[in-house]
């Protein structure tokens, strides 16, 4: 098996999607949003972490001067898919977990630390902050 197939199928489980295709529509739109949100290092080692595949897909996106909140993120990915912003958090949530089975737990520390609060929720992860 592939390892883009092997994360299709993995964001299609997590997802529960009907089918491959609906699997990497999904995967495909998240992995191009979630490209204009990073920058950097920690870009170019998600990059290389990612099958070729979808390696082209987040390449392929030219990065915002700073990453938008988590909620603009779900908000773009709906406008994206053409989807309630419930079914976009739900498939944010599908692909980015997926993500986090093909890097180091690391790597996914460092994508949260570049991207806004909020975003843990959406990779799988409690969104805790220090008492202050």
């Amino acid at each position: 098996m592939t390892r883009y197939h092997h994360l299709l199928q993995q964001v299609r489980t997590d997802g529960r999607y009907p089918s491959d295709g609906e699997a990497e529509c999904v995967l495909t739109a998240v992995l191009a949003v979630l490209g204009s949100q990073l920058t950097g290092d920690e870009r170019l080692d998600l990059a290389a972490a990612l099958p070729e595949r979808a390696r082209a897909v987040l390449a392929a996106q030219t990065p915002l001067p700073r990453p938008v909140t988590a909620p603009a993120f779900v908000e773009t990915l709906a406008h994206t898919l053409g989807t309630s912003l419930t079914a976009a958090r739900w498939h944010a949530s599908s692909v980015l977990t997926a993500l986090t089975t093909l890097t180091d737990p690391h790597l996914t520390d460092r994508l949260l630390a570049h991207l806004p609060r909020g975003y843990a929720l959406l990779f799988g992860r409690a969104d805790l902050t220090a008492a202050a």
